[in-house]
């Protein structure tokens, strides 16, 4: 069982990707909070703007700006560079990073926005296997989505949203507890939105897949904003 909601004694490095920063309060707050915080190529320029810099910049540099690049070479940050001719993302590459930093506990910001085929890139990154066991997430400043690979223990309030979509292919023996569109034993196939906008009726939930995976996207009530 993974319990997500307390991850205080586990090594927590955040990830900034080179996308959009919506309520940036929030996502500095998650930073300054960090064990590790890696920049993602141009992530690092965010972070420069609000007076932070990185440990680690990772990528072929070509979007973080020149004077960013600088003063990041002339201080404590450590450079990973990489060719532009590669085949993974900057945003692949810092996770396997903080994977080689011994991090427990992952999350992405800025990983979303901007390009689309980059930001469903960075999504699908989390159902990688070399994550199983560690609990990566992406968080835009007003949803943190997560990889179910058997068990979810979700912390919460009740009003939060949950939605449980399947990945690469139907997820099927989907169980649910403490939310209000009860699963019992369901497949949620690959394609209709029936997992959406699930809501918690007590402060914990509770998730398992007896086979498949599933992306679980949870929006804090105080959160939520009009749906599209």
């Amino acid at each position: 069982m993974t319990q997500i909601s307390e991850p205080a004694a586990a090594t927590h490095a955040v990830i900034v990707s080179n996308g959009a920063f919506e309520h940036p309060e929030r996502l500095l707050a998650l930073v300054d909070g960090a064990d590790q915080v890696l920049a993602a190529d141009g992530g690092a320029n965010w972070l420069a703007e609000h007076g932070r810099l990185p440990q680690v910049l990772v990528g072929d540099m070509d979007s973080v700006h020149p004077n960013v690049l600088r003063a990041l070479a002339m201080g404590d940050c450590r450079l990973v560079r990489y060719p532009a001719a590669k085949d993974e993302t900057d945003t692949e590459l810092a996770l396997f990073e903080a994977l080689s930093l011994r991090a427990e506990r992952i999350t992405l910001i800025g990983a979303w926005g901007g390009r689309l085929d980059h930001a469903l890139a960075n999504v699908l990154l989390l159902t990688m296997p070399q994550f199983a066991g560690i609990d990566v997430a992406l968080f835009d400043g007003t949803s943190t989505a997560r990889v179910v690979r058997r068990e979810l223990l979700l912390a919460g309030q009740p009003g939060d949203l949950l939605s449980l979509l399947p990945l690469a292919g139907d997820a099927v023996g989907v169980t649910t507890e403490g939310l209000h569109y009860a699963l019992h034993d369901d497949t949620l196939t690959l394609g209709p939105a029936r997992g959406i906008s699930n809501v918690l009726v007590a402060p914990e939930a509770r998730v398992t897949v007896r086979s498949g995976l599933l992306l679980a996207v949870h929006t804090p009530l105080g959160h939520l904003e009009s749906p599209a």
